[in-house]
């Protein structure tokens, strides 16, 4: 049998855009009119139970589940109220998949764009260790490989560490539109992780621009808390001058959005020229009205978000964020995996992306 055949995609209701732009860019590169999703349904009983149920057969497949447990616009009625799904719901359902296909897949892999609870990654004291328990029972119900965008913290794949973990960054691709809508001098950027969480990740972008790293520290008081959290007091930097310069300051995630809004004003402050924010997943967990002052007071030019997760419908117009699409870098990695193939090719290397980006530059 031909590999492409045994290529199937189950794409749950929680990402269809994002799952039909992948399947496209599959099409695409095999040349082929193919359609590889598998029709899948997720219905709920009136109580808010559920059930999972595959329409076509997976016998002998190679299975992809893809599923956004950060969709928060996906809604059920229990009991006669509506009810937003949860990334607890978003999760169930992926299990439910699985016990659907009762053993006749192939091989399972599992899509988590945002894998989930991620940031359950530690314990500290009598706290429960989400991500590796929920990797665990993955890895129970006989999913052969788990891939994700930008964990974080990729150390988490050691609680299962004789399953494939793959952990993907779209820096490539965001630097790419990056580059191509802002046209900046790339000898003139500083990035800047807005706290020392981010340090590897700034350090990454750094070495990939080639260009100065500066950090910020969060002094917190430990006396207070708000929101689950311990207030922040201070914000402090430690790095390269950015008078007169670009700033990309990048962290995995924008939630609430205090941390690199206070980071974007200080940089403001400190006479940077423009202020860019890039981040992996888009939460925006209590609104979007302070980031919508802050660009009208211009401490920043524009955020740089992918689609990997769910996108609030209200930022697609917003002329201050930019969607990176990042479709076709999974169908690569998909399609790759499929014929058995490395995908060490799309995993960001260094010399290879700042020659193409400094040539992209230079076209524009």
């Amino acid at each position: 049998m031909k590999e492409e055949e045994t290529l199937r995609l189950i794409v749950l209701d929680n990402c269809k855009e994002f799952g039909e732009l992948v399947n496209n860019h599959i099409k695409e590169l095999r040349g082929v009119d193919t359609n590889y999703i598998v029709p899948v349904v997720t219905p709920r009983f009136n109580n808010g139970e559920g059930k999972g149920q595959i329409l076509e057969s997976i016998r002998g497949k190679d299975v992809y589940i893809i599923s956004d447990i950060g969709n928060h616009g996906i809604t059920y009625k229990s009991h006669g109220y509506v009810m937003h799904m949860s990334p607890d719901e978003h999760f169930q359902d992926i299990k439910r998949i699985i016990g659907a296909m009762m053993g006749h897949a192939s091989s399972i892999k599992v899509i988590m764009p945002l894998l989930y609870e991620s940031r359950q990654d530690k314990r500290e004291s009598r706290e429960s260790l989400d991500c590796a328990i929920n990797l665990q029972e993955l890895e129970r119900l006989g999913v052969d490989e788990i891939i994700t965008f930008d964990a974080h913290n990729p150390g988490v794949q050691n609680a299962v560490p004789l399953l494939p973990f793959s952990n993907l960054f779209p820096t490539r691709t965001a630097l790419y539109d990056f580059v191509s809508n802002e046209k900046v001098n790339l000898d003139n950027i500083v990035v800047v992780g807005p706290d020392l969480g981010s340090s590897k990740r700034a350090k990454f972008y750094a070495n990939i621009l080639d260009c100065p790293l500066g950090l910020c520290y969060k002094e917190r008081d430990y006396t207070k808390v708000e929101d689950g959290l311990n207030k922040i007091k201070i914000h402090k930097y430690i790095g390269e001058d950015v008078n007169g310069k670009n700033v990309i300051i990048v962290d995995d995630m924008i939630d609430s959005g205090s941390s690199i809004l206070d980071t974007a004003k200080m940089m403001k402050e400190k006479g940077a020229e423009n202020v860019y924010l890039m981040v992996t997943f888009s939460f925006f967990s209590k609104g979007i009205e302070k980031f919508e002052e802050f660009y009208k007071n211009g401490y920043f030019k524009k955020v740089y978000s992918t689609n990997v997760s769910y996108i609030k419908p209200e930022l697609k117009d917003k002329e201050w964020f930019h969607s990176v699409d990042c479709s076709k870098d999974l169908a690569l990695v998909i399609n790759s995996l499929n014929y058995k193939q490395s995908i060490t090719p799309f995993m960001n290397g260094k010399k290879e992306l700042v020659k193409s980006l400094r040539t992209k530059h230079q076209n524009y």
